[in-house]
């Protein structure tokens, strides 16, 4: 499905404005990937990764959070994962959304669990000392290999395997730590033999990777399960039959020390609540053309929850 020039300037108009918004923590977090200075030891400071997504769930948090009477500072679109680890670690930022099977990858890259209670208890004892998690919720956004309805109808495909014997003939998009990570490239060329003509090194589910898909310059992508764009341009998810991407249910990372009897029950109530469902209409939201506020669409949502 293609679009008009001026359409594809508004949709990248306004997918820009969403990955900048909400730095409610103040400036500029972790420039350059270096850690910011310690959080206060009163005050839960929450980030989040460089994607629309992870901020409205950081700012869901951060809401909920300062509801239930915790001091919260923010500091929202640090990065990927690669980085906010790091400041996880040393104490810059307290607590983070996260995405259970990636998140097990990252501190396990033999891990082998799939499904959600399997990649839960694994995870659990994955961590390193001083990092936990809280409850994982019902609401899940896996990786997934997208292509366009053209793309799919000439090579008959609807699933990864479908596609593995033409990959060579494609180049795959995604952000640039794709290429690297045990279910990205290695992983696709590992568990389907799918080795790409090219990859070209874009964003996580953002704007360029969105154009790149529209313009034809990529013929993959990877993407986000909950993306109101796929279904919007009629693109097709891919089934993963041999679960190269594993469960991939949003959860709580966050420094054991500041995991209080408080903050604990505030997140594992948001746990309960947060389906795919729920998820992908949130995010429906956060795309709308008049560029809604995250923290607005955070806070209506927890009202309508009860939270």
């Amino acid at each position: 499905m293609k679009r008009t020039v001026a359409g594809l300037v508004t949709v990248l108009v306004a997918a820009l404005g969403l990955t900048a918004c909400g730095g409610g923590g103040g400036g500029d977090p972790l420039a350059g990937g270096n850690s910011g200075s310690q959080s206060p030891s009163d005050t839960i400071t929450v980030g989040s990764a460089n994607f629309p997504e992870s901020q409205l769930l950081a700012e869901i948090y951060a809401a909920a959070l300062t509801k239930a009477g915790v001091k919260v500072s923010k500091k929202l679109n640090i990065g990927s994962r690669e980085t906010y680890i790091p400041a996880l670690k040393d104490g810059s930022i307290d607590l983070i959304p996260e995405y259970s099977g990636v998140l097990l990858q990252y501190f396990d890259k033999s891990a082998t669990a799939t499904s959600a209670e399997d990649v839960y208890t694994a995870l659990g004892k994955a961590l390193p000392s001083g990092l936990s998690v809280l409850d994982k919720s019902a609401a899940e956004d896996k990786d997934a290999i997208v292509v366009t309805k053209e793309t799919a109808d000439k090579y008959n495909a609807k699933s990864l395997s479908d596609l593995a014997p033409h990959c060579g003939d494609l180049i795959l998009g995604s952000a640039p730590e794709f290429q690297k990570r045990p279910d990205g490239v290695p992983g696709l060329q590992k568990t389907y033999n799918c080795t790409f003509k090219d990859f070209k090194s874009l964003d996580a589910d953002g704007p360029l990777t969105v154009a790149a898909l529209t313009q034809g310059t990529i013929q993959a992508a990877d993407m986000f399960t909950t993306d109101s764009t796929i279904e919007k341009n009629g693109w097709v998810v891919l089934e993963d039959p041999k679960f190269n991407f594993a469960a991939q249910n949003v959860l709580p990372l966050i420094n054991t020390s500041k995991a209080s009897d408080t903050v604990k029950k505030t997140l594992n109530a948001i746990a309960t609540k947060l389906d795919t469902k729920t998820l992908t209409e949130l995010n429906t939201k956060l795309g709308a053309p008049d560029k809604p506020d995250a923290s607005k669409i955070a806070t209506d949502w927890l009202a309508s929850a009860g939270l």
